[in-house]
C-alpha cells in the first residue's frame, strides 16, 4: 500500500477521532464547571486547537506527495498507542478534558496509567505526533511537530497542570 492512499484514510480516521473526543470533552466540561472546575491554562489552549488540526493537514498533505510505500512499523506504533489513548481517557472518567480544569473535593488520578507516568496523555500524543506522520512518509512533519509539541507541553501546558495540581494540594481542606 503506497503513503499516498493511506493519508486520506489516516486523516478521516484522526478527524473522527478528535471530533468525537470534542464531544465527550465538552460534556466533561460541562459536568466539570457545574461541579466548581477552575480552569488553569486558559491562555495557552488555543495553541493546541492550531497545533493539532496543523499537524493533522501537514501528515495528509506530505504523505500525499510522499510516493513512499507505507512505513508499517510507525502505523503499528499508531496504531498501538490508540488503546493507551483510551485508557487515560477511561482511567480519567469524568475529569478527562482537553483544558485543565480542577474539580474541588476531587480525587488525583493515580491509577491505570498514571502508575507508571505522571502524564500519560502526552506520551500518547507525542507518539501519536511522531508515528502517524511516519506511516505516510512525512518525515518532515513528524520532525517538526514533535518539536513543537514538545515546546509547547514542557514550556507551557504541563507546568499550568503542575501549577493547577499543586494549588489545588495546597487550598484542599485537610479529610484527616
Amino acid at each position: 500500500m503506497s503513503a499516498r492512499a493511506l493519508a486520506p484514510v489516516l486523516l478521516a480516521f484522526l478527524g473522527v477521532q478528535r471530533l468525537l473526543e470534542l464531544r465527550v470533552a465538552r460534556a466533561n466540561e460541562r459536568w466539570a464547571r457545574e461541579h466548581g472546575a477552575v480552569e488553569y491554562g486558559r491562555e495557552h489552549y488555543p495553541l493546541f486547537f492550531v497545533l493539532h488540526p496543523a499537524w493533522m493537514g501537514f501528515t495528509f498533505l506530505e504523505g500525499r506527495a510522499s510516493g513512499q510505500r507505507v512505513n508499517w512499523p510507525a502505523l503499528a506504533l499508531f496504531l498501538l498507542a490508540q488503546p493507551l489513548r483510551y485508557w487515560v481517557i477511561r482511567t480519567l472518567g469524568r475529569y478527562w478534558n482537553t483544558r485543565i480544569l480542577i474539580v474541588p473535593g476531587g480525587e488525583r488520578v493515580t491509577g491505570g496509567p498514571f502508575r507508571f507516568l505522571k502524564h500519560p496523555n502526552y506520551a500518547v500524543v507525542a507518539l501519536e505526533l511522531a508515528a502517524a506522520p511516519l506511516a505516510v512518509g512525512a518525515w518532515r512533519t513528524a520532525l517538526a511537530f514533535t518539536l513543537l509539541n514538545a515546546a509547547l507541553l514542557l514550556l507551557l501546558r504541563i507546568p499550568a497542570e503542575e501549577r493547577a495540581l499543586a494549588h489545588y494540594a495546597l487550598t484542599r481542606p485537610n479529610q484527616d
